[in-house]
């Protein structure tokens, strides 16, 4: 069943209540998430994005249900991910020459994931227009790296609305389909999440594509994104947080994450937290235990962070497997401004520690000297490094 956005423009896509994984395993999702294509009805029809492709036969139903899928005059691919175009395919042996208007590297994506199937393919770019009648034509916005090289918005003049694709979204399952229906506490923090694992590594062209749109004078009156909520109350909120988050964000806050294999290293976590709010009561203090904690939402923590302190036990010469491959995730993410402290245990040669600073300082961190290192288990002496350690994170 299609849902009216605003005007002749219809959303056609799919709720996802059960979601619990995206990007393979690799995203958490909590509160489902929605596949969001759109349908736009004035003298020509035209559809926007699909659904991902275990729902592609559901989408495809439906969209028979409302049109003649021959009156589709445009298909606009915004982004060839396969949650965004999985019934493309599809969808295509049944209306084989309908036109599809994508970036150039769209078409690299899309072929290389379906094949080279003689689509009718046309490639634009920033500033390019389609006339669809009634006064109204679509301007194309190129989008790279925002997140996929092939990325782009659509936007939708006299109607004021911006296809952000995955800009602006969040993994968050809304029946009543708006930001004003959501609950807000529930979607800002899933808009946080996606855009802390998602795009904090792309912020540089963020900020950059942000200003580019507002050098348009475009008036946005609504926010379409590809998951979650579409923002039609205040759009420029959203903008305003990405703005925000992009600019090497912080919070008074300070997120201590660690491995343990014997308690030792978690002891350390403990005190150092206690330390923090002795020195200086008013930041927040989180801890975390990778091995038992939701990586996405560690990372969303660190994004708030102004500085992190990291634990792992000396493990064969290094770290712990579980800190080493959160290291390499908290590399992709390219947080910047960040401060890093290391800790940990050992019992024979004590390695952990500099690597960690070596692996942080690689992350894009900036490394303070002092570290806790404890042979074997915390002891009274040991306490002795906490103050000056906590002391150089906050400073």
């Amino acid at each position: 069943m299609k849902r009216q956005v605003k005007n002749n423009v219809y959303w056609i896509g799919y709720i996802d209540w059960e979601l619990k994984h995206f990007h393979g395993d690799d995203y958490s999702v909590e509160h489902g998430s929605s596949q969001n294509a759109y349908l736009i009805q004035e003298e020509k029809t035209v559809l926007i994005d699909t659904v991902w492709i275990p729902h592609r036969f559901d989408f495809i139903e439906n969209l028979e249900q409302e049109i003649d899928l021959h009156s589709i005059d445009y298909i606009i691919a915004n982004h060839g991910e396969c949650d965004h175009s999985g019934a493309l395919s599809d969808l295509m042996e049944k209306i084989p020459d309908t036109p599809i208007y994508c970036t150039k590297n769209a078409v690299k994506s899309l072929e290389g994931q379906y094949g080279k199937k003689g689509w009718n393919f046309h490639v634009v770019k920033t500033g390019d227009t389609l006339e669809i009648g009634n006064g109204k034509k679509l301007i194309f916005i190129e989008m790279p790296m925002l997140h996929w090289p092939d990325s782009m918005a659509t936007y939708l003049t006299e109607d004021n609305i911006l296809f952000s694709n995955d800009a602006f979204g969040q993994h968050y399952a809304i029946e009543e389909l708006f930001n004003d229906k959501a609950d807000r506490c529930v979607m800002m923090k899933e808009a946080m999440k996606y855009y802390a694992n998602i795009l904090n590594p792309y912020a540089p062209m963020l900020i950059r594509k942000l200003k580019e749109i507002e050098s348009f004078h475009l008036p946005i009156d609504m926010i379409c994104p590809s998951h979650g909520a579409i923002w039609r109350k205040e759009p420029s909120q959203i903008i305003e947080k990405y703005a925000e988050w992009a600019n090497a964000y912080q919070e008074d806050q300070v997120t201590i994450v660690y491995d343990t294999m014997w308690n030792g290293t978690e002891k350390i976590a403990h005190k150092i937290a206690e330390e923090i709010a002795h020195q200086s009561p008013n930041t927040i203090v989180k801890v975390f235990n990778i091995a038992k904690t939701d990586k996405n939402d560690i990372m969303t923590e660190i994004l708030k962070s102004k500085a992190i302190a990291l634990g792992s036990p000396t493990v064969g010469n290094d770290i712990l497997s579980s800190v080493a491959g959160w290291l390499a995730f908290l590399k992709q993410l390219k947080f910047k401004g960040k401060k890093a402290g290391a800790f940990g245990t050992w019992g024979w040669s004590g390695e952990s520690v500099p690597h960690l600073k070596k692996y942080l300082t690689e992350a894009g961190f900036h490394v303070i000297d002092e570290e806790v290192k404890v042979n074997w288990t915390m002891q009274e002496d040991d306490l002795a490094q906490v103050p000056a350690f906590v002391g150089s994170l906050l400073k």
